[in-house]
């Protein structure tokens, strides 16, 4: 990929907690990055910045297209417009 072609959008997965020890939430985080080492350094700090304590993050990968539902497909459209998106759930227990 050259510079003048765009980038596509990062998704990042994986489990939030706000407090150590506490509760908890799975997470994707969709963005766009240079490169997985920036994307996942810029997720870390967007989720910090949200007031989460911990991550753990389990997969990374490009989007292939737009996402049908929401809350993902705002998140996608945040992501192109050059913003860190953060989408969380409860996990299946």
């Amino acid at each position: 990929m050259n510079d003048n072609e765009e980038r596509p959008v990062t998704i990042i997965t994986g489990r939030v907690w706000r407090r150590k020890g506490g509760k908890s939430e799975g997470v994707h985080v969709m963005l766009v990055a240079p490169d997985d080492d920036s994307a996942v350094r810029r997720a870390l700090e967007a989720l910090a910045k949200e007031g989460y304590a911990e991550a753990e993050l389990d997969q990374i990968g490009d989007m292939e297209g737009e996402p049908d539902d929401e809350p993902h497909l705002s998140a996608f459209q945040g992501a192109l417009e050059g913003d860190v998106s953060i989408v969380t759930f409860n996990e299946a227990t």
